[in-house]
């Protein structure tokens, strides 16, 4: 099994996935997107990733995640029933690991179906198998979420807002997952939001 990989970078291998070529031999690996491959190195540049080895009957794949942490998470989303390393990626892809958890941890389905790309029922079981080891886990850590005065259940009213206004559903998904923590009332968030909208449809 194979548990880290140290190479150089050697490109995209389509379909998700990338080249990491170790000591001559090319290895392909999945990565999350898009937060993995926009920081990705120049072919050719030293890489390294934790590795997750998925087999299969038929095929042998490789995950790979940019810190400890990221595997770790990944494999916590993986012991939610149903969630498997494809579509636990999948989640992984649609914003930072600490959003993500802040969103299961308050029980926020909404947000994780419109937001993750998650369906409604992986949405509630990732809630109801999570929610209380996230808790947990914060509470034994001392930490806090990230933006925790700020109230979570509101992003669903923002995506409603911006929808109601015509914008598409990946053009409020990107405004709403680049809100700072300094925004920190409903007001505040929504006007974010939109000068997003409008500065990225000028560009």
């Amino acid at each position: 099994m194979i548990g880290k990989l140290t190479g150089r970078y050697a490109g995209e291998a389509g379909d998700g996935s990338i080249l990491i070529d170790v000591g001559g031999v090319g290895y392909v690996v999945r990565v999350a997107q898009p937060p993995l491959v926009s920081s990705l190195p120049i072919e050719g540049a030293p890489i390294s990733f934790y590795i997750h080895t998925a087999v299969r009957e038929d095929a042998i794949d490789l995950y790979g995640f940019p810190s400890r942490d990221a595997l770790s998470f990944f494999k916590t989303l993986m012991s939610v029933s149903g969630i498997g390393p494809k579509t636990a990626l999948g989640i992984m892809s649609g914003g930072d690991i600490p959003s993500l958890r802040q969103a299961i941890a308050r029980g926020d389905v909404t947000s994780l179906v419109k937001l993750y790309s998650i369906g409604k029922k992986n949405a509630e079981r990732l809630v109801v198998e999570l929610k209380d080891k996230i808790l947990l886990s914060v509470r034994d850590n001392g930490t806090a979420f990230v933006g925790e005065t700020t109230t979570i259940d509101d992003t669903s009213e923002i995506l409603d807002a911006l929808e109601a206004l015509g914008y598409s559903a990946s053009e409020c998904r990107r405004a709403v997952l680049a809100i700072p923590a300094s925004a920190i009332t409903l007001q505040d968030r929504i006007a974010y939001t939109l000068k997003e909208m409008g500065n990225s449809r000028r560009v």
